[in-house]
């Protein structure tokens, strides 16, 4: 396992582009990309292994692009205090080129959990970096954007369903409005509304985010999603008995001989077991104090590398709609590989055990 700890370094060093942007996955071509919730995650990574100076890239590139598109955001947030509605079309781009230009390619675009995701990783960056103040306007911009958006729907994780209100992009924004106001980079206009707005937000999840005492997927429904981990741990925004109830719910419907699922009703690639959820299950056993269970979860990730130690997006060897894989070969050829995401989420909770390189 340390093996892997040094080769996801070394992975994720190597792929990471010169503007600082980290691609999904650089040989695999929709995933040529920079996803804002990858990139954190990953940077989150390396930062828990002691590597800052590529993180330290990635949140400098992040802030650029934020800071570019400084009269969009203000224009959104404008528009949506004036109560107009606002096309979807209009609103920060889930993934950027590397150099930090909207894509060209049409996709399932409108995301706010990655804004989140990066004001979250970013304090924790700055916590084994020192807080850096060049980030303050890059900061505000994104928590106004978020308390201005929170409420609206957007696409999920995995860019489905962008007709509803899902409870791990609230999870991702209440934890980057909290991570935000502990910066102390915001003055206090912004402050006071980051700290109302994710208040709000999380009684929302404590209220309809919930069915049974768990998290359910979107308001409204009583599925489960493998993304509604992340709530549970690393961003700690539900108490522990919300918590293990959510993750007795994924044991239950998605976790699959230590791999996880991303949900039932999952088609792409034939739906298999993703890495990443399995190291998200791995932290939230952690918190709940099951480190046995974290282990187990390690290893498993461990076992579904390549030879040379590259991780895959998702494994192939038990899959909940197999009719379905076929068709995304055909369509974008064998499953990414390296993901990233991936090798930062390995990395994550490897330090969560103590398993350093």
């Amino acid at each position: 396992m340390r093996d892997l700890v040094e080769h996801s370094i070394t992975v994720i060093t190597r792929e990471q582009a010169p503007s600082g942007a980290y691609p999904a996955c650089a040989n695999f071509p929709v995933y040529r990309y920079a996803w804002l919730r990858d990139g954190a995650f990953v940077a989150e990574g390396l930062r828990a292994h002691g590597v800052v100076d590529g993180p330290r890239a990635f949140h400098e590139w992040t802030a650029r692009v934020i800071g570019d598109r400084a009269e969009r955001i203000e224009a959104v947030v404008a528009a949506l205090a004036a109560g107009e509605e606002v096309d979807q079309a209009r609103f920060l781009p889930t993934r950027y080129t590397l150099d930090g230009a909207d894509g060209a390619e049409s996709w399932w675009d409108f995301q706010l959990d990655g804004y989140g995701t990066w004001l979250w990783t970013l304090e924790r960056f700055f916590a084994t970096a020192g807080v850096d103040a060049g980030f303050a306007p890059a900061v505000a911009r994104t928590v106004r954007y978020l308390c201005a958006a929170w409420r609206l729907p957007c696409y999920d994780w995995w860019e489905e369903h962008a007709e509803q209100v899902h409870v791990a992009t609230l999870a991702s924004v209440e934890a980057g409005l909290r991570a935000a106001l502990r910066t102390g980079l915001l003055g206090a206009d912004d402050a006071a509304a980051a700290g109302a707005t994710a208040a709000a937000v999380a009684a929302v999840i404590a209220g309809d985010g919930r069915v049974d005492g768990r998290l359910r997927k979107w308001l409204g429904s009583d599925a489960v999603d493998g993304s509604l981990l992340a709530a549970v741990a690393p961003f700690e925004v539900v108490d522990a008995g919300t918590g293990a109830r959510t993750v007795a719910a994924v044991e239950r419907d998605l976790l699959d001989d230590g791999g996880v699922h991303r949900f039932r009703a999952d088609v792409f690639y034939g739906g298999g077991r993703w890495p990443v959820l399995a190291a998200l299950l791995g932290l939230a056993y952690l918190r709940l104090d099951r480190r046995e269970d974290a282990r187990r979860e390690l290893a498993w990730i461990a076992g579904t590398a390549e030879e040379g130690g590259d991780l895959p997006e998702q494994v192939s060897d038990r899959l909940l709609a197999p009719q379905h894989r076929q068709e995304w070969l055909e369509r974008w050829g064998p499953v990414a590989t390296p993901l990233l995401w991936s090798h930062g989420a390995y990395l994550s909770l490897a330090a969560g055990l103590g398993v350093t390189a």
